[in-house]
């Protein structure tokens, strides 16, 4: 944890030196400062203040449930948000979006939820267990392969060879669901050896060389540097390739759910504010 330490404001004193009312200031300011030493020291005890001037109660905890694809971002936000708000814990679960809101809606604590899609979200909305998401970043799917392609996968179309390695979300997650459509765009039928139920299992595959190419998010290859090369979806700027970039990208939503107390409601705020969308743009997430 990292304390910030502010100083106190010093003012200045102008004395007229042998009349009455100078001598009453200089009697009544001892007290006046220990009243405000006093004021200062209480309200200290009971709150301080994030990197983006939001005041959150100092202590307890705040659980966040979080798509996979935002380990790395929500782990840097988590850090920043506990080093100037001492003694809040943010535990965040990581996992498929789909898995994670029906974990919410079978009554698992949390008390803020962020998606990787919309579709998953209304998942939570239409259970009444969450209203009014907000959407905070979003996502494009990008080709992942091992350092070096040992595949020489050059594009979308070898999804579809037979004689490839190919791992990508299963349909029902986010990131599978944003896959089917951006295959459906392009046209192609791909020949998947394994789904996965979260992006991140995909990535794995990659980075360990079990598989020649694998469909991931811009960040994820951002966030595996050196060990996978990205290939992106398409090469050329034509209507056809606009149509299948705006396939492969995908809103985040986030919500706080009833539960939540007054430090999850500032680490929302964290997330939306100045210091969120700096860490989000620096792991490759877009805006809205």
């Amino acid at each position: 944890m990292v304390r910030l330490d502010g100083g106190m404001n010093s003012t200045r004193r102008r004395e007229t030196h042998g009349s009455t009312a100078s001598r009453r200031t200089r009697a009544t300011e001892p007290a006046l400062l220990t009243a405000a030493v006093l004021i200062a020291g209480l309200a200290g005890c009971n709150a301080t203040t994030s990197g983006d001037g939001f005041g959150v109660a100092t202590g307890g905890t705040v659980t966040v449930f979080a798509a996979a694809s935002l380990t790395d971002v929500f782990g840097e936000l988590e850090a920043e948000f506990e080093a100037v708000n001492p003694g809040v814990d943010v535990v965040i679960s990581y996992g498929g979006s789909s898995a994670l809101a029906a974990q919410l809606v079978e009554g698992a604590p949390a008390e803020i939820f962020a998606a990787a899609s919309p579709a998953t979200m209304a998942i939570v909305v239409d259970a009444g267990i969450a209203a009014d998401p907000t959407i905070f970043a979003t996502n494009e799917l990008q080709i992942a392969v091992p350092a070096g392609n040992p595949g020489t996968v050059v594009g979308l179309a070898d999804f579809a060879r037979d004689d490839a390695v190919i791992a990508i979300c299963a349909a029902e997650v986010p990131c599978g669901a944003v896959a089917s459509a951006t295959f459906a765009a392009a046209g192609i039928t791909p020949a998947p050896d394994t789904l996965e139920q979260d992006v991140r299992a995909v990535l794995t595959k990659v980075v360990l060389g079990e598989v020649d190419a694998g469909l991931v998010y811009r960040t994820d290859v951002i966030a595996a540097g050196d060990t996978v090369d990205g290939i992106d979806l398409v090469s050329a700027s034509d209507a056809a390739s606009q149509k299948i970039l705006d396939a492969a990208t995908t809103d985040y939503p986030i919500v706080v759910l009833p539960t939540a107390s007054s430090a999850a409601t500032e680490f929302l705020k964290f997330v939306l504010g100045e210091t969120g969308v700096r860490i989000l743009a620096e792991a490759g997430f877009g805006s809205r």
